[in-house]
């Protein structure tokens, strides 16, 4: 209940490195999440972080927590993330709410590869 009345990292990155977006059909929740890429001796982490939801109580937990989770770690770490971690987290998920924690885990996992993927068109385009 903690991160459905008070989430956190709510919002849009403009400049957004990579953006991953997902949706549930059947119960018409959507999820964004944006992150903000930065790089130290240790390598690539998620310097910020933020999502748009359109959902249920579930879905928008879910999205306030996998922001919480990953924020400030490596991406090999945050590309690691499981649904079971997430809903782990939150101290588990009603059976019937399962799915919202399998939006956040393919939210993150679609950014990640977005974030790559612009990466490597950035490289190719840059002769690099």
């Amino acid at each position: 209940m903690k991160h459905f009345l008070h989430p956190k990292n709510i919002g849009k990155i403009k400049d957004a490195d990579g953006i991953g977006q997902v949706g549930n059909p059947v119960c018409g929740d959507i999820l964004t999440l944006y992150i903000k890429v930065g790089k130290n001796k240790s390598g690539e982490y998620i310097k910020d972080i933020k999502f748009q939801t359109l959902g249920c109580a579930a879905a928008i937990a879910v999205s306030s927590i996998v922001t919480e989770m990953v924020k400030g770690k490596s991406l090999d770490f945050a590309s690691k993330v499981t649904n079971k971690n997430i809903a782990d987290k939150l101290g588990g998920l009603p059976p019937v709410k399962y799915h919202c924690s399998l939006l956040g885990a393919d939210a993150l996992h679609k950014a990640i590869k977005n974030y790559k993927k612009n990466m490597k068109g950035r490289r190719n385009k840059n002769g690099k």
